[in-house]
C-alpha cells in the first residue's frame, strides 16, 4: 500500500457523524447556506443532511477520491434535467462538486416534505426510460466494472478475521472467472448503477424520480434490475406482487436469464464488501458482516440479513 492510499484509507475510517458534521458546517458556509438545524438522514457512503434553513440536501463522501464520480452526478444531473427526466436536481449558483476538509461535497435541491419511496414499478418504469435516453458523449461516463468495486475495497478490509478475507478473495475470484463467462441478453449501454427501490422516492409533486446518481455509467442493463430481483428472490425485501408489477412494467423477468445466479453472487459479493468496510465505524455493520460471509460460505438463508 503506497502513503496515499494509507493516508485516504484513514481519512475514511475517520468518517464519523461528528467529522461529517463539521465539514457540513464549512461547506455551508463556503455556499452562503445556513447549517443550522440541519438533520442527517443517512450515514454510509455518503453523509447525508437536509438543512432546515432551506430546501437542500447536502452531500458528503466518505471517500475523498471520490470528486471524479461526484463530478461526474453533477453533470448528470444537470443533463437530465435538459432531457426533462425525473430524477434529482442540483442546487443552481453553487459551484460544485466542492472539496471542504478533504471531503467531496455536493448540494441538491430537496424533492420530499417528507421520506416517500416510489413504487416498484414506478422504479421499472423510471429505468426503462432511462435506458431509451442515449448519453451526450460529454458525459465521460466510464465502463461498469463491478470487480473494480470488490477487489480494492476487499483488499484495504480492516477488523475482519482473516478466514473471512481468504474464503472473500477465493469466492471474489471464482465470480470474476464466471462472471467473464456470461451471455448478456439485454442491450448495452447507460444505466444508474445503484438502481433500487431506496433510490428511487416520491417527489413532493407526486412524480417519482431517481436520486443517487453517482454510479452512472455504461454496461449491460442488467446490472439495473439485479437488485431488485436480488431483494425479492433471496432477501424477501419485497413481495411477490411487487416484484411482478416491477417485470411486467419493465418488460423483462431477470430471474428467467441462465446469468442471474451469477450476477446475484457478484452484486451479494459487492454489498457484504461495503458493509465489511464499516465494521471498525459501526457496531451494527461489525454484527451484521460475519452473518453474512457465513451465510455465503454456507449457501444458507438470506432472509435475516438486515438493509443497509
Amino acid at each position: 500500500m503506497s502513503a496515499g492510499d494509507g493516508d485516504r484509507h484513514d481519512t475514511a475510517a475517520a468518517f464519523t457523524s461528528d467529522s461529517a458534521g463539521r465539514t457540513l458546517v464549512h461547506a455551508c458556509r463556503a455556499a452562503g447556506l445556513d447549517p443550522s438545524g440541519a438533520g442527517l438522514l443517512r450515514l454510509g457512503s455518503n453523509a447525508v443532511y437536509r438543512l432546515a434553513s432551506a430546501p437542500v440536501i447536502v452531500r458528503i463522501a466518505r471517500d475523498p477520491g471520490s470528486l471524479e464520480p461526484m463530478t461526474r452526478a453533477v453533470g448528470v444531473a444537470r443533463w437530465l434535467e435538459t432531457e426533462n427526466f425525473p430524477a434529482t436536481r442540483v442546487v443552481p449558483g453553487i459551484e460544485q462538486p466542492a472539496t471542504i476538509d478533504g471531503r467531496v461535497v455536493t448540494f441538491w435541491e430537496n424533492a420530499q416534505d417528507r421520506p416517500e419511496y416510489a413504487r416498484l414499478d414506478e422504479l421499472a418504469d423510471l429505468l426503462r426510460h432511462l435506458h431509451w435516453l442515449e448519453e451526450p458523449e460529454s458525459l465521460r461516463l466510464p465502463y461498469f466494472d463491478p470487480f473494480a468495486k470488490v477487489w480494492e475495497p476487499l483488499r484495504r478490509l480492516d477488523g475482519i478475521a482473516d478466514s473471512d478475507r481468504a474464503f472473500l478473495e477465493e469466492r471474489a475470484d471464482r465470480l470474476h472467472k464466471e462472471y467473464d463467462r456470461l451471455d448478456f441478453v439485454l442491450p448495452f449501454g447507460l444505466i444508474h448503477g445503484d438502481a433500487n427501490v431506496g433510490n428511487a422516492i416520491r417527489h413532493r409533486n407526486g412524480q417519482a424520480i431517481l436520486i443517487d446518481l453517482d454510479g452512472f455509467a455504461l454496461a449491460h442493463r442488467e446490472w439495473d434490475l439485479i437488485l431488485t430481483a436480488l431483494y425479492y428472490d433471496r432477501f424477501g425485501w419485497h413481495t411477490r406482487a411487487e416484484y411482478e408489477s416491477f417485470v411486467y412494467h419493465y418488460g423483462f423477468e431477470l430471474l428467467n436469464w441462465p446469468g442471474y445466479p451469477v450476477l446475484a453472487d457478484v452484486r451479494e459479493l459487492m454489498m457484504t464488501i461495503w458493509l465489511g468496510s464499516q465494521v471498525t465505524t459501526s457496531s451494527k455493520a461489525a454484527a451484521e458482516f460475519p452473518r453474512r460471509v457465513d451465510a455465503i460460505r454456507t449457501g444458507g438463508s438470506r432472509r435475516d440479513w438486515q438493509p443497509f
